[in-house]
């Protein structure tokens, strides 16, 4: 068999000539919603560590399956903690055939995380994030974000005015930039995360390692062939060592070795293909396909140019308007939003992952997310959001309507959040969230968690001190101030969906303030009706109503939700 495989081929083929199918990726999901900034996840030496760590589960578990309570003794972490892994872990697998992507909430627990599964989700949690690059012209643009801002320093290069300011991306990593990065890091890895899930031949030992189909198919976790990724071919479908095995036939075990000079190759093809496309960009005429060309509906460029199911649904650089993306318009199972501001964002679709990032003075409004969302960098931001999970990083003076099966994660430098029940819906919400499977009985909104204040994934060095610093919480909102959200209505009374209500319970406290300013908007506009007022008064009085009004839309910042009024 060894002699048979040839890696080379692959990489001989220009990057033009290449079949897409057979270019390899890195799955973005563990890299973007799967690492916690837990100090003890983090290994001086993860190789030896995880190698003792996976024999010591594996003696414990003869499924090889482990639930929290070993977790949490192995790793010295609390029960929460080693709870939230499992949820994580499960909110960024690879494969639907997973007994723990597919389980309810209530079953994560008793299912418990594939020993080789988990060893791998602990090695990433070294990974790095890619440093922002400082902005060419950081003079002209240092007054645009304040400077008594929680995000002082190499922040202020992401704040949302000033890409109004700059009229420029240059300065952000882009999609192409954060792949090339996740790459290396699996090309520098590669050869320690293959000892993770290889094997000794009986009776030759540890120099000879080999890999069966089934540890090989963990790889699938970290990296796929093509664009549709887990929706297409297994991974050992797509590798020369294991396509068309008989499945009644135990394939035959493929020494470690040539796994790693075979992944490499590809990795290093990939990334010249990467660094191809970037020299062109920067060298030929901008093209339609370009995903870092600065525009205000990228969604639809970037959608028509990458039709698969790999590419998020980008939405960047709205400004004081209103926005709205159906289930028929996203080309994919994952939107970012990104840079936004003084806007009304709607995305009414079913999702795997949602990323909001650097937006200011917005509200978003997130259909139904099966699998994780991120709200990171954002002032004065209302999101309203049917999810699995979420996690908060970053952000100041947001308030977050929730319907969530998962605690919220609230990670970083935080400064006033605040949390509320969920409080709207739209004809087809109910469907949407059964088909991603979000459970309306569970919504623990109320329940933040609260980590780390410094981020030890962030490619930045930290203060000193502050490393183990708890993120600032979320507090509750007043029952008083809490208040619907009404999604316009733009299909005009055409729309087939079901959902004639919020699908979530609202507590008893803010359903009695919803039933009170009901009744008491009622008694206004009765004594508005019956008051004995002369023409000239009423006027008076209507006009002052409007001022007042006015003002409470400004102050509140509902003025926004207006937008929507506005004509195209």
């Amino acid at each position: 068999m060894t002699d048979s495989i040839e890696p080379s081929t692959s990489s001989s083929l220009s990057s033009s000539a290449r079949d897409p199918s057979t270019v390899i990726h890195p799955r973005r999901e563990p890299f973007e919603h799967g690492l916690l900034p837990i100090p003890k996840l983090i290994f001086s030496d993860p190789t030896q560590t995880l190698i003792s760590l996976k024999h010591k589960l594996l003696e414990l578990s003869p499924n090889q399956r482990v639930q929290s309570a070993p977790i949490s003794d192995a790793l010295q972490i609390s029960i929460d903690s080693a709870r939230l892994v499992l949820d994580t872990l499960a909110s960024v697998l690879h494969s639907e055939s997973e007994p723990l992507v597919t389980a309810k909430p209530e079953e994560i627990e008793s299912i418990g995380a594939d020993v080789h599964d988990l060893v791998l989700f602990l090695y990433i949690q070294s990974y790095k994030k890619l440093l922002p690059r400082t902005h060419k012209d950081s003079a002209a643009v240092a007054d645009v974000w304040p400077s008594t801002s929680a995000f002082d320093g190499y922040l202020s290069a992401l704040s949302p005015l000033q890409l109004v300011r700059s009229n420029s991306r240059r300065f952000m990593p882009s999609q192409a930039d954060e792949e090339a990065h996740q790459l290396s890091y699996l090309q520098k890895h590669l050869a320690n995360i293959l000892s993770l899930l290889a094997e000794p031949v009986e009776g030759e030992g540890e120099e000879s390692l080999v890999l069966t189909m089934n540890r090989f198919e963990h790889l699938g976790f970290l990296i796929q062939f093509g664009d549709k990724g887990s929706e297409g071919n297994s991974l050992s479908q797509s590798s020369p060592f294991f396509a068309n095995s008989d499945p009644d036939m135990p394939a035959v075990p493929v020494p470690a070795a040539q796994v790693h000079d075979w992944l490499m190759q590809n990795i290093a093809s990939s990334l010249e293909n990467i660094s191809e496309r970037a020299s062109l960009k920067e060298n030929g005429p901008a093209s339609v396909s370009d995903q870092d060309v600065a525009m205000v509906d990228a969604c639809n460029v970037s959608v028509k140019a990458l039709p698969s199911t790999r590419g998020p649904c980008f939405i960047e650089g709205i400004s004081k308007s209103s926005y709205l993306k159906n289930a028929s318009d996203i080309k994919g199972s994952s939107v970012k939003v990104l840079n936004c501001q003084e806007s009304a964002i709607y995305i009414l679709a079913p999702l795997r992952y949602a990323t909001v990032y650097g937006c200011s003075d917005a509200t978003i409004v997130l259909g139904a997310v099966g699998k994780a969302v991120r709200v990171e960098h954002c002032e004065r931001v209302h999101v309203i959001v049917a999810a699995k999970r979420i996690c908060i990083a970053n952000c100041r003076e947001c308030v977050f309507f929730l319907g969530v099966n998962q605690q919220p994660l609230i990670v970083g430098d935080n400064h006033k959040l605040q949390v509320a029940p969920y409080n709207t819906f739209y004809s087809q919400l109910e469907e949407h969230m059964t088909e991603v499977g979000i459970l309306p009985t569970i919504n623990r909104w109320d329940e933040p968690m609260a980590l780390g204040m410094v981020d030890p994934h962030d490619s930045l060095s930290h203060p000193a001190g502050v490393s183990d610093a708890q993120a600032e919480s979320a507090t509750r909102v007043d029952p008083d101030q809490f208040t619907n959200f009404v999604i316009p209505d733009w299909f005009g009374g055409e729309s087939t969906g079901s959902t004639k209500d919020n699908p979530f319970t609202l507590p008893d406290a803010y359903m009695a303030s919803q039933l009170r300013n009901q009744k008491n908007l009622g008694e206004i506009r009765k004594l508005l009706r019956e008051a004995p007022l002369e023409e000239n008064r009423k006027r008076e009085l209507s006009s002052a109503l409007h001022v007042y009004f006015k003002d409470w839309l400004y102050a509140s910042g509902n003025i926004r939700q207006l937008y929507c009024l506005q004509g195209e």
